[in-house]
């Protein structure tokens, strides 16, 4: 009766040893997560704060029956039965860092309008907790002497020929996996995959459903998605436009020269706009052209055209104003007594018909 009333009080002592333990842990650290930016620590203070009551009574029963002189099998017994609270309390752990980090993550991916995204991540949870809590079952039927090595091999075999059954499936899941944790793009993003363009309006498990321009959907499946090349365009800080101006061949050398000049002010004079570069560059088919590069600090395409079609509107004043031609394609056609003779802007492969009956001018040029 000494030892029994010895074991039950080291029992009770432990017990509400443990439960101030997990009282002061639950202060302590929940005044110091409070204080930093981190979420590990948030998470290991509800991870300490939801250790079970029975958990803490099966510990404080162990540590009491070390006073008691009980037979071999009852010790056993003992042993694999908290082994089994520990594992139930371990994989209540485990779910519960898996809940409350997805649910921390859906938080923010809610709050950002990404609903589909948080879908996804709570979907994968709970694919988590399911092989979680395989794990618990069977580790607790190894400790109850259960043969376990036929479970898991069947387990195994199963596992490989359903995986073999659904790899496309397994592989736009993964896929889904890779979309959410590396987030190459969000619901909301306007990205170009290969010919299609346009909104991403839903990331799921198995596809993702885009928005294209001219207003139908397109349903890209995820594994399909990651292999192709994508542009989002939503993340572009900034637009680089390189437009050409050409000019008449008889225009002034001295004129050409200061039509560079001309561009960077019209430029310069745009806001958000960085200018770059600006030269005469090369001698086309039909015209002179002279080359600008200059950049929209705003990834927004309405307000590139607006700054575009200034620029263009303020060179077309001040090239009137100055009387500088713009060039357009031409063809020099030489026409001949005896016949005619067409020949193309380079100059390289002449052309020549004889037909009196049709054409017959006086020799002259015509541009």
């Amino acid at each position: 009766m000494r030892q029994w009333g010895i074991a039950i009080a080291v029992a009770l002592v432990a017990f509400l040893g443990l439960l101030l333990v997990r009282f002061v842990l639950v202060g302590r650290l929940g005044a110091v997560a409070k204080r930093t930016a981190t979420e590990w620590d948030d998470i290991l203070v509800e991870l300490v704060a939801r250790t079970r009551p029975y958990f803490l009574a099966a510990t404080a029963i162990v540590v009491g029956s070390h006073f008691l002189a009980l037979p071999a099998t009852t010790d056993h017994y003992f042993d694999a039965t908290f082994a089994l609270v520990l594992l139930v309390q371990c994989g209540l752990w485990g779910a519960g860092a898996v809940d409350l980090w997805i649910q921390r993550h859906s938080s923010l991916r809610t709050a950002h309008s990404d609903i589909a995204s948080a879908t996804t991540m709570r979907a994968l949870g709970l694919a988590a907790k399911l092989v979680l809590w395989t794990i618990v079952f069977i580790t607790a039927l190894d400790k109850f002497g259960v043969n376990v090595t036929t479970l898991v091999t069947g387990l195994g075999i199963g596992g490989v020929a359903i995986a073999l059954a659904v790899q496309n499936i397994l592989g736009d899941l993964f896929a889904a996996l890779s979309i959410v944790l590396d987030k190459p793009f969000d619901v909301g993003d306007s990205i170009s995959v290969d010919q299609a363009q346009g909104t991403v309006e839903r990331i799921g498990l198995k596809t993702t459903r885009i928005r294209s321009i001219s207003g139908e959907q397109i349903i890209i499946s995820n594994s399909e998605l990651l292999k192709s090349r994508i542009r989002n365009y939503k993340r572009q800080l900034d637009r680089r436009v390189v437009f050409a101006t050409d000019v008449t061949y008889d225009t002034a050398p001295e004129v050409i020269a200061s039509i560079p000049g001309m561009i960077r002010e019209v430029i310069s004079a745009q806001q958000p706009v960085r200018f770059d570069r600006s030269h005469f560059t090369q001698y086309t088919d039909s015209a002179l052209r002279v080359e600008t590069v200059y950049y929209v600090l705003d990834a927004d395409y309405g307000r590139y055209l607006d700054i575009q079609q200034s620029i263009n509107l303020e060179l077309l004043r001040r090239f009137n104003a100055e009387k500088i031609q713009f060039a357009f394609p031409t063809r020099s056609v030489v026409l001949q007594g005896d016949g005619m003779t067409v020949m193309t802007d380079d100059r390289r492969s002449p052309i020549t018909a004889h037909s009196k009956e049709r054409i017959q001018p006086p020799s002259t040029a015509i541009d």
